[in-house]
């Protein structure tokens, strides 16, 4: 089941401070541990969704390193890490990738720190996912995704709430709570 669960890093459309929509850059930490994330719990594949071609580039050549580099031969199991990413400029080519995969589209499912009408709780998603698959996870960069992408899913996920008072987590940090509230043993 889980190899038919992808996650997407998205970097465009997402918000900036003033809910402006941008394009985020690349972070070296983000592709490390979210691909570190997405060989741990065995998923199907980890996607940089990035319009920039000189983004991509950066990215290319981080993943190059960890892949063939020096870093190859460093570290192996960040190699392996490193083979579950693909880039990709859209959302639209990402789900496209994972249909030519898996014979079916994706069921697309957002994450957002912000509320929205009909959110699904993670309990509930846990127990629909073996109809759902594949589905790709999508996580935003910046200040998250813009509704656009959020509207446009199949399945918004509830915010990851700790505190009444602040939830602005990091991506890397709530992608890995994410997925350990659906994927993780009980």
């Amino acid at each position: 089941m889980r190899e038919s669960v992808y996650i997407s890093l998205v970097h465009h459309p997402v918000y900036d401070r003033r809910k402006r929509v941008v394009t985020t850059s690349i972070t070296n930490l983000d592709l490390h541990d979210l691909s570190r994330l997405a060989r741990t719990f065995g998923l199907g594949g980890f996607f940089v969704v990035q319009p920039s071609p000189l983004q991509r580039k950066l990215a290319e050549r981080i993943i190059a390193h960890w892949e063939r580099g020096y870093g190859a031969d460093y570290n192996v199991t960040r190699k392996e890490a490193f083979q579950l990413v693909t880039l990709a400029e859209t959302v639209e080519e990402v789900s496209e990738q994972i249909e030519e995969r898996e014979g079916r589209p994706p069921t697309i499912v957002a994450t957002t720190g912000r509320e929205f009408p009909n959110q699904v709780d993670y309990d509930f998603f846990r127990k629909e996912l073996p109809e759902r698959l594949p589905v790709l996870i999508l996580f935003g960069t910046g200040w998250g995704l813009a509704d656009e992408l959020i509207l446009s899913s199949h399945v918004i996920l509830k915010p990851v709430k700790i505190s009444e008072d602040y939830n602005h987590l990091s991506v890397r940090c709530a992608a890995a709570i994410i997925l350990d509230r659906i994927l993780g043993r009980e």
